[in-house]
């Protein structure tokens, strides 16, 4: 190979590898658009290749399965739809104001994914790919209720009933059935907030309803 041809062949090389990561990118957001519309159950390799505006071999060629496409779809869609940052919780000394605005901030993310998560979450008892994408936010979820958790003096039963209300408290399901109902997000967060501090109101000196649960 001639000096001259060098740079111009470094340019091919360059056009190709940027093409092909154009295709990557247009084909993962056609399957993005695709899941938070009909849900990944109906989601079919060619819909996405016909979305993509590409045909099924270029469309394999950069995706072999579908699950290869779902990690590319979810890594994607995080990657521009982050969690809210459990560590700026972490930095809210106080629990119960960190309780409120951890649920105000964590339901203002439920409204901005809610077609996604929706789908996602009805899809995952149907389709493989989709449990599995489940399952870093409810890791995500359970590393949220132990941060909300701290600071918090209980302890046996009552610890126990305060980690399941901090998780229900969290779940999706529990944001979407509340504002389903026409209820604000600020109402949401006043509900779902006082029942973890009816959780822990006994040791802190509300009196208890009925038999003790210390």
């Amino acid at each position: 190979m001639s000096r001259e041809s060098e740079p111009k062949r470094r340019y091919e090389l360059k056009k190709r590898a940027d093409d092909m990561a154009k295709t990557h990118q247009r084909i993962t957001e056609a399957a993005i658009e695709l899941h938070g519309t009909v849900g990944p159950s109906r989601t079919t390799m060619s819909a996405v290749a016909e979305r993509a505006g590409v045909e099924r071999r270029t469309l394999y060629r950069h995706f072999p399965t579908e699950a290869d496409l779902f990690v590319a779809c979810s890594t994607h869609y995080f990657t521009e739809n982050p969690w809210p940052d459990l560590g700026s919780w972490r930095a809210t000394c106080d629990p119960h104001e960190r309780l409120a605005a951890a649920l105000e901030e964590l339901y203002a993310y439920y409204e901005r994914t809610e077609p996604m998560f929706n789908n996602v979450l009805r899809d995952a008892e149907l389709v493989d790919v989709a449990r599995d994408a489940v399952i870093p936010l409810q890791v995500y979820l359970e590393e949220a209720a132990d941060v909300l958790a701290v600071g918090r003096p209980v302890r046996g039963r009552r610890r126990r009933l305060l980690v399941g209300a901090l998780r229900h408290a969290l779940a999706f399901s529990t944001w979407q059935s509340l504002t389903a109902s026409g209820i604000t997000r600020a109402d949401a967060v006043m509900l779902t907030t006082a029942l973890v501090e009816a959780a822990e109101a006994p040791l802190r000196g509300t009196p208890a309803v009925g038999r003790s649960l210390a």
